[in-house]
C-alpha cells in the first residue's frame, strides 16, 4: 500500500478540506454505495443527486440556523459572478447601492456594480492599504439604498468584520467567501449571502446563496430583463436545476456540513478557529521580528497576514517552510509578505508547525 504524505496546506483557495470528507469522497468515488455508479456520473435529474442536493441544503439550513423566509441557491460562476448578480436583480432604476470598502475584493465587486448602476461607497480603508475595518461613524449610508454590500473577510488583507453594521430597513448583502460557517451568523440581520464554496465548504465550482423571499420576488419581477441564468428566482423556482448544476462540487460540500455539524456546529468550529488563530498571532507579536499587516482590532481568523523584516528573508523563509512541508504561505501577489489561510478544516497540528518553524527561523536569522 503506497503511503500518502499530506503537507499542511496554507493555500487561500482552493484550500484544504476536512480528511474525513477526502477520505469518504476515496472511498465511494468508483460507486456511490447503492447506486453502482460514480459520483462524476450521475444525472443530476436522479433521484439519489436530488436527494444529496436536498440534505446539503437541509444541513446547510440546520447548521446556519436559516428561516423559511430564505432559499438556499447553488450555482455557479463563483463570488465573482455574484458582483454582477447581486445589482442585476436588485439595482433598480433610479436607485443606488451602497457599497462599503474593504479589500480588493471588495473593489471588483463595486466596478462590477458600476457597470449596472449607480453606487455609492459609503466607507473606504483603502488609502490605509485596507488594514482596517471602518468604524460605525465612518460609514455614511444612503437614505432609500437598494441595498448595502459588504465584504465580511478580506482574503487579501487579512480582516475581518467582528460585528454587522447597522443598516436598518435596508436589505444588507454579504459576500461571506472566505469566512462562511466559521462562526454563527445572525442571518436575520442579511438580506442575501454569498459564497464561493472553494476556501471553505468545499471543492471549487460552486457557490452558495442564500437569499430572502423578497429579494426573489424581486429578481422575478425583471424575468423579462434579466438573462435567465442570471436570475434568482429561475434558481429558487427550480430547486437549482434549471440546468446542470455542479453536482460533484454539490455532494462534497454536503459531506462538509454534515462534518462541521458533528463537530457540533458554528459555535464549536469558532472555538476551534479562534484557539489556531490566537496562537499564530501570538507568535507574530511575540518579539517584533514578524509583523502583522492588520490592525489587531481587524484581525481575520481566517487569513492571517505578516511581513518579516526584509524582502531578503521572506524570500528565505518561503524557500525554507515550503522545504519543510508548511505550503502556500506566499502572500497575494498584490500585497506580498506572508499569508497563512487557516480555514475550518486546517489543522491545528498545522498551526503548531508553523509556529515552531517562526521560532526557529527567528532564532536563525533574527
Amino acid at each position: 500500500m503506497t503511503t500518502v504524505h499530506r503537507v499542511f496546506n496554507f493555500a487561500a483557495g482552493p484550500a484544504v478540506m476536512p480528511l474525513p470528507v477526502l477520505e469518504q469522497i476515496q472511498r465511494d468515488l468508483l460507486a456511490l454505495p447503492g447506486v453502482g455508479m460514480s459520483i462524476l456520473e450521475i444525472s443530476h435529474r436522479s433521484k439519489t443527486f436530488e436527494s444529496i442536493l436536498e440534505q446539503t441544503e437541509a444541513d446547510i439550513r440546520t447548521l446556519a440556523d436559516i428561516p423559511s423566509n430564505y432559499h438556499v441557491l447553488f450555482l455557479q460562476g463563483g463570488a465573482s459572478l455574484q458582483f454582477s448578480m447581486v445589482p442585476m436583480n436588485l439595482l433598480e432604476e433610479g436607485q443606488a447601492a451602497d457599497y462599503i470598502d474593504t479589500g480588493s475584493w471588495a473593489d471588483k465587486a463595486i466596478k462590477e456594480a458600476r457597470k449596472v448602476g449607480q453606487v455609492n461607497v459609503v466607507a473606504s480603508t483603502k488609502s490605509e492599504s485596507y488594514n482596517r475595518i471602518p468604524a460605525a461613524p465612518e460609514i455614511s449610508l444612503t437614505p432609500g439604498a437598494a441595498y448595502v454590500h459588504m465584504t465580511s473577510n478580506n482574503t487579501i488583507e487579512g480582516t475581518q468584520w467582528k460585528t454587522l453594521p447597522a443598516t436598518g430597513d435596508v436589505p444588507l448583502v454579504s459576500d461571506t467567501s472566505s469566512d462562511m460557517f466559521s462562526r454563527p451568523i445572525d442571518m436575520a440581520k442579511h438580506a442575501l449571502i454569498y459564497a464561493g464554496a472553494q476556501k471553505n465548504m468545499g471543492p471549487a465550482g460552486l457557490t452558495v446563496v442564500i437569499v430572502r423571499d423578497d429579494l426573489v420576488a424581486k429578481a422575478k419581477a425583471r424575468a423579462f430583463t434579466l438573462p435567465t441564468m442570471l436570475n434568482y428566482a429561475v434558481y429558487a423556482e427550480n430547486d437549482s436545476l434549471y440546468n446542470t448544476p455542479p453536482v460533484f462540487a454539490v455532494y462534497a460540500t454536503g459531506l462538509v456540513m454534515k462534518w462541521l455539524l458533528a463537530l457540533g456546529g458554528l459555535p464549536a468550529i469558532a472555538v476551534s478557529n479562534e484557539r489556531k488563530a490566537a496562537k499564530l498571532y501570538a507568535e507574530i507579536d511575540r518579539t517584533g521580528f514578524y509583523r502583522g499587516t492588520a490592525a489587531k482590532f481587524s484581525r481575520s481568523l481566517m487569513n492571517v497576514t505578516f511581513r518579516l523584516p526584509s524582502d531578503e528573508l521572506e524570500t528565505m523563509f518561503l524557500r525554507e517552510s515550503t522545504a519543510a512541508g508548511l505550503d502556500g504561505l506566499k502572500g497575494h501577489r498584490a500585497v506580498g509578505g506572508m499569508r497563512a489561510s487557516i480555514y475550518n478544516a486546517f489543522p491545528e497540528a498545522g498551526v503548531d508547525a508553523l509556529v515552531d518553524f517562526m521560532r526557529d527561523f527567528e532564532r536563525k536569522r533574527g
